[in-house]
């Protein structure tokens, strides 16, 4: 039997309530409803570029904030996105409730934070919404320290859920439509905030996949077209354009996921203003372990999400034309070991 999309919805928010998703009857109307308004694909032009090519820095450490700040200046610093009394949106992976690296390393939400205030950012949000049946995202939040850590800092947290969306469209080969948060059209500025990790489903999860946390739950990508997941996950990022991606690799899931796999203490972070360019140094940190069947045999170039991304001009076409710098700030021979094997995997 076909369901309309009403159906679809109104069923969904069935299942929803009975696992405590929505916290009000505020936002199971939000959900309901769907996008209330139609807008234009959010649009960033990366300033981190050298030569015409897409930088991307890689530092190891153990000071979170350190790593942080040094992965932006290698970029060229925090002042090329001019966030001087601008309101900023920074959006961690939050899919559940368990710790890093399922979730966003609180510590480097932290840091994030404290860095765009000291950089004159005039308000900063912190926000996400986590799986359907992964409890309400206010909660997870609480339960990952994501969000002590972001009101620490001074940021508001936000659940996406309980917020408006936005009809995008974005005219892909599997998704003609897609429902944004509305956070992404009140903001002045974006950053991209999710961890490296393998995912069973979508291949990883790094830069492309955490925009699924803020499209409505029923685009979600196995919903849409579950012969086709990670292109669907390359076609919501037509939507949106963060204005730059910090991955968190602090620690790193290079087997299972995304709720739990093996991990590995990388100690790392990434920073880029180019999604395709960052997934593709977290896909090689993640091969660098050969632990991950999808990744044992082919290059990070040739996974499904990237080809796809690829393909839609969302960043990067191959490492000629992109650039990675690195530094360590405790010179770990095993930080230089490791970016050693991600420059001969990823070409």
């Amino acid at each position: 039997m076909m369901f309309g999309r009403r159906t679809f919805l109104t069923t969904l928010a069935v299942v929803a309530g009975a696992f405590g998703i929505f916290r009000s009857r505020h936002s199971l109307k939000v959900f309901l409803r769907g996008a209330e308004r139609k807008g234009e694909p959010t649009a960033a032009v990366n300033p981190f570029v050298r030569q015409g090519r897409a930088l991307v820095a890689a530092v190891g450490g153990t000071d979170v904030k350190e790593m942080v700040g040094k992965a932006v200046a290698l970029l060229g610093g925090f002042e090329l996105l001019e966030i001087k009394g601008k309101s900023i949106l920074v959006k961690p992976n939050i899919v559940g409730g368990r710790s890093n690296p399922t979730t966003t390393n609180p510590e480097v939400v932290r840091a994030v934070v404290e860095l765009l205030f000291e950089h004159g950012a005039a308000k900063v949000y912190v926000g996400d919404m986590s799986a359907l049946i992964r409890d309400e995202t206010a909660r997870n939040m609480e339960l990952t320290g994501i969000a002590g850590a972001a009101r620490q800092a001074g940021a508001q947290t936000v659940s996406f859920e309980d917020h408006g969306w936005v009809r995008v469209k974005v005219g892909g080969k599997y998704i003609r439509e897609v429902d944004v948060t509305e956070w992404f059209f009140t903001v002045d500025r974006i950053i991209n905030l999710p961890v490296i990790k393998t995912h069973q489903y979508a291949g990883y999860s790094i830069c492309l996949k955490n925009f699924v946390g803020a499209t409505h739950f029923s685009q979600r990508p196995y919903l849409v077209d579950k012969e086709h997941w990670e292109e669907v996950v390359a076609e919501l990022n037509l939507a949106y354009a963060p204005d730059l991606n910090i991955a968190d690799g602090t620690k790193t899931m290079i087997a299972g996921g995304p709720w739990e796999g093996k991990t590995a203490e990388t100690n790392l972070v990434l920073a880029s203003g180019d999604r395709l360019a960052c997934d593709v140094v977290g896909l090689g940190i993640i091969k660098s372990f050969d632990r991950w069947p999808p990744l044992q045999s082919i290059s990070p170039w040739q996974m499904r999400q990237v080809k796809r991304g690829v393909e839609m001009g969302l960043g990067a076409r191959g490492s000629n034309e992109m650039e990675l710098l690195t530094a360590s700030l405790d010179n770990d021979p095993s930080f230089a070991t490791l970016i050693n094997k991600v420059r001969a995997l990823i070409g």
